[in-house]
């Protein structure tokens, strides 16, 4: 069954991995109840000094695991209130889909076979319990470089992201189901390369692709000019960085991000300055980019993400957008940090 995603209140999700505990966001290893959730990886380096079958074995393994893994996230986020129905799924569950000695593996036909069998229960649970999933490719997913040969490998890795969301039953229509797959507009290309590239996609990748705005060089105004094509996803911290300021949710720039997404409910990337940075600075109050950058703060430094939530000012001032998009929260605590900002919501209603 289908599930209307212009219609929804708001759903508030983490990204990728499964946290347990707090201590666990400063390195402590996660419990075996926490692993379950988590994917593993190898590296080329690893493959290459292995023999074909030890290593095809390692690959295998990893995506019976890797996927298995990813169902029963899936399925634990599928127990949570409605509106903790939203997780960003792992790029890893693959290991060298993409790299040029291996993906022969991932191409045999036998082995295409059980991926599209596995994917398959991953997207019903998915749709039967109306959860909100997506991924986000890597930095190094360059759609709009003015390097063909980054280009080229771009569209592989957008391909690779594609295939997975595909075997789960996405990518048939316009974000069915809410599904989405971000990636920045990087490259000295811009817009006019973007869009280039984006008619060599597949239909189903042009129908899952979402592009954000930055925290450097491509600002909500940049990524706008490609809005006719492809749905905006909203990130205020970046944004935040960028202007030096904050966009308010009535500003048109939000409204034309609203209209990007045709009638599905967009998406905003939530994050906040780390807590070690700026400690001393009174949770009720909004931290202001000027006067942070005038007593010393380096921009680099505000740039990266917090553990959680620590200033209320700004939990609000997100959650004023919270009539018209979902929010993707990118605070290192994953999902215990998407349930405080839950609680924050629901609480102002109490």
């Amino acid at each position: 069954m289908l599930y209307n995603y212009s219609m929804t209140t708001p759903k508030f999700g983490f990204c990728c991995k499964w946290i347990d505990r707090p201590d666990q966001v400063n390195g402590i290893k996660p419990l075996d109840e926490a692993k379950q959730y988590n994917t593993g990886t190898t590296t080329i380096a690893w493959l290459n000094r292995q023999t074909r079958e030890v290593a095809e074995q390692k690959l295998y393994d990893l995506m019976v695991s890797n996927i298995e893994s990813t169902r029963l996230l899936v399925e634990k986020v599928g127990t949570f209130d409605e509106h903790l129905r939203m997780v960003r799924i792992s790029s890893d569950i693959l290991p060298a889909y993409t790299h040029s000695d291996w993906s022969y593996f991932w191409r045999r036909s036998d082995i295409r076979s059980e991926l599209e069998n596995k994917f398959k229960v991953v997207g019903d649970i998915g749709r039967s319990k109306r959860i909100r999933l997506s991924f986000h490719p890597g930095q190094f997913c360059v759609l709009a470089s003015d390097n063909d040969n980054i280009v080229d490998r771009s569209i592989e890795e957008f391909e690779y992201h594609t295939d997975m969301a595909r075997w789960m039953g996405y990518g048939g229509s316009w974000h069915d189901e809410g599904f989405k797959i971000n990636v920045h507009l990087s490259g000295r290309g811009g817009a006019e390369k973007f869009l280039r590239t984006l008619g060599r996609l597949t239909p189903e990748a042009r129908n899952l692709i979402t592009i954000e705005n930055d925290e450097v060089s491509n600002g909500i105004d940049s990524v706008l000019a490609v809005a006719e094509h492809v749905a905006i996803v909203l990130d205020v911290h970046h944004h935040w960085c960028h202007s030096g300021s904050y966009l308010d949710p009535s500003d048109p720039r939000a409204l034309r991000v609203i209209e990007s997404w045709r009638g599905t409910r967009p998406v905003l990337h939530y994050s906040v300055s780390r807590e070690d940075i700026l400690g001393d600075h009174v949770r009720n109050v909004r931290p202001e980019f000027a006067e942070l950058i005038a007593r010393g703060h380096k921009k680099q430094q505000l740039r990266a993400h917090s553990d959680f939530y620590w200033n209320d000012a700004v939990t609000d001032y997100v959650l004023g957008f919270a009539d018209n998009f979902d929010i993707q929260c990118e605070s290192k605590a994953k999902n215990l940090a998407s349930k405080q900002v839950y609680e924050r919501y629901i609480s102002r209603d109490i």
